[in-house]
């Protein structure tokens, strides 16, 4: 399929079947999209959450409402999405050493340069915790599109969740302890014969309401 084949088919989906799995290397290449999502300044303030285990499930199941937990357990995957509770010194300095690693920077100069301007946004976004949790969050949610759209690439379905209660997902997964908080959830798997939203049409504004060209 072409981009708009995958766009106009694609819809959230309200029921899998849960005797179909991911193979191996679909869920290799949806670790690497999240893994490779962009974010402001190269900031990668995440960490994601795969799961695919029964057990897995189970410990987060606590925190979804029945609706959204029967998602969770006949879904073929589930990704929590969480973000570090802020940015300090160490993770400042952990991003440029990889950046050096991977090559990104042909002088001494390359790597100040990336560095102050990291820095300048990031304070730019921490008048206030709640400032720089809510810009980390926004890093979070251009994954969240990514796998969005990506699953659909793989002729998956997928789901994005806001419905859970974030004190119990953090308990579940022990984030506090892990200087995590939770965001946005989003389950990935294939459509189930109780999908009412299957043979439903899409249904968005016209172009000439929500696009202005200049």
């Amino acid at each position: 399929m072409n981009l708009e084949e995958i766009i106009r088919n694609r819809y959230t989906c309200k029921a899998y079947d849960e005797s179909r799995k991911v193979t191996p290397d679909q869920k290799r290449q949806l670790m690497e999209l999240l893994r490779l999502s962009p974010s402001s300044v190269n900031s990668q303030p995440w960490h994601f959450f795969v799961i695919d285990t029964p057990e897995g499930k189970a410990q987060i199941l606590p925190a979804f409402s029945e609706a959204n937990a029967a998602k969770i357990d006949k879904s073929a995957l589930t990704v929590v999405f969480t973000t570090r509770t802020e940015i300090d010194e160490a993770h400042l300095n952990h991003l440029l050493a990889q950046e050096q690693q991977d090559g990104r920077f042909i002088n001494d100069d390359a790597k100040s340069a990336q560095d102050t301007g990291r820095r300048y946004f990031v304070n730019l976004n921490s008048d206030s915790v709640e400032k720089q949790r809510n810009w980390m969050a926004r890093q979070a949610y251009i994954s969240l599109g990514f796998l969005l759209l990506g699953a659909a690439a793989l002729g998956m379905d997928a789901t994005p969740i806001e419905g859970f209660t974030p004190p119990a997902m953090d308990k579940a997964l022990g984030l506090e302890e892990k200087g995590l908080t939770s965001v946005v959830v989003a389950t990935v798997g294939f459509r189930g014969e109780g999908d009412f939203n299957t043979g439903l049409p899409k249904s968005r504004l016209p172009q000439s309401e929500v696009i202005t060209l200049l």
